[in-house]
């Protein structure tokens, strides 16, 4: 049967390395010489082990982590995260309070899940629209705060940071879900990152999170054990049955990022894709529109209109069937914003986002 041609710019489950899947592909009936495939495959086994040890191995190598951190791989996505992060830092000070910079959808859920165990102060007015980031001047920091939370790539409105916020001291925490190892970065900066893997290094179903050794041990007595990350990093993310295939899925990413260059090449690349998109859109005369702030637009997201500012949903619906005929798929905007999305996703090529921009460019010149 002959291989349908599909260009896939999701948000999340995102595009895989071809690569990845043919090697996926070939290992899924048996893994080496083991007669099972790693679906059937016990987490205690010598084998699966070996896995675990290679995948944690090369999120070491790739991003430089320094010795005292421990690297987990959970269950229950960045969501999971969002209630993790407070139940095993905001009682690391007496005050049991963290400050929450919300520049998007997931930052705001990050925020209100908080609220369920401490005081949660927002460091900044509140938004009218997620299309900036406020200046960091005018932010009000608490140094009583346990901890200082952002999300630096917002997947939702396609806000990204391109610095690492000053906290005075007070520990850093990061949600790095969508821009993930998309670009270099120091973890030595943050007391803990997390990562839910389905955008840039892998599928569904893992969570990569990265902590700080001196910030284990202070989990809220309501903690439960699967959510400890003293527990978890003791057990080396084997306190219970983990993800073990999205675990294998993600250290065939992670080779194949390192394969092709690390974080320094993935940036690089992502930089020539989102400016691709981005330089069409400023050219267009205003048939197309990004929302946001060309100071903090995302690599990761490109969110747009079609036909004038806030949309004309006629002519983006023609967009998205156009696109869909020419094997795009995943385009449309989040529900919660509507509109265009392109996500270009460290799978996603050079190529692809040509693709898109070509398309882009006879639309309008049809529909202008």
């Amino acid at each position: 049967m002959e291989e349908k041609k599909t260009i896939n710019f999701g948000a999340g489950p995102a595009k895989l390395p071809r690569a990845v899947l043919l090697q996926a592909q070939r290992e899924l009936l048996m893994y080496n010489d083991t007669g099972i495939s790693v679906l059937e495959m016990s987490h205690r086994s010598s084998d699966f082990s070996k896995i675990l040890s290679k995948t944690k191995n090369l999120l070491v190598e790739l991003l430089k982590i320094p010795d005292n951190y421990k690297v987990m791989f959970l269950q229950g996505g960045g969501s999971g995260q969002f209630s993790a992060v407070p139940l095993n830092l905001i009682g690391l000070k007496e005050a049991k309070c963290a400050d929450y910079v919300v520049t998007g959808t997931w930052s705001e859920k990050a925020a209100k899940e908080a609220e369920k165990y401490g005081k949660v102060n927002i460091v900044h007015p509140k938004l009218d629209r997620y299309t900036k980031i406020p200046e960091p001047s005018s932010w009000t920091l608490n140094p009583a705060a346990s901890y200082v939370y952002y999300c630096c790539n917002e997947t939702v409105h396609g806000v990204e940071y391109n610095f690492i916020p000053e906290t005075n001291g007070v520990v850093l925490v990061c949600d790095m879900s969508s821009n993930f190892l998309s670009r270099p970065v120091d973890v030595s900066k943050f007391g803990l990152i997390y990562a839910g893997a389905q955008k840039n290094v892998g599928c569904a179903g893992v969570t990569a999170v990265i902590v700080r050794e001196d910030l284990l041990g202070h989990a809220l007595k309501e903690c439960p054990v699967v959510l400890d990350y003293g527990v978890q990093a003791k057990m080396d993310s084997l306190y219970n049955t983990p993800p073990c295939y999205s675990i294998y899925i993600m250290g065939l990413v992670l080779e194949w990022i390192k394969n092709n260059g690390g974080s320094q090449e993935m940036e690089a690349l992502n930089h020539k894709k989102s400016t691709l998109i981005y330089d069409l859109i400023n050219a267009s005369d205003g048939f197309y529109a990004c929302p946001v702030d060309e100071a903090c637009r995302s690599r990761m997201n490109v969110p747009f209109r079609v036909g004038k500012a806030d949309g004309d949903e006629a002519l983006e619906k023609k967009f998205l069937d156009g696109a869909a005929q020419r094997g795009m798929i995943s385009l449309k905007g989040h529900r919660s914003v509507g509109g265009i999305r392109a996500s270009l996703y460290n799978a996603v090529t050079v190529e692809d986002a040509q693709g898109l921009a070509a398309y882009m460019r006879e639309f309008q010149q049809e529909h202008q």
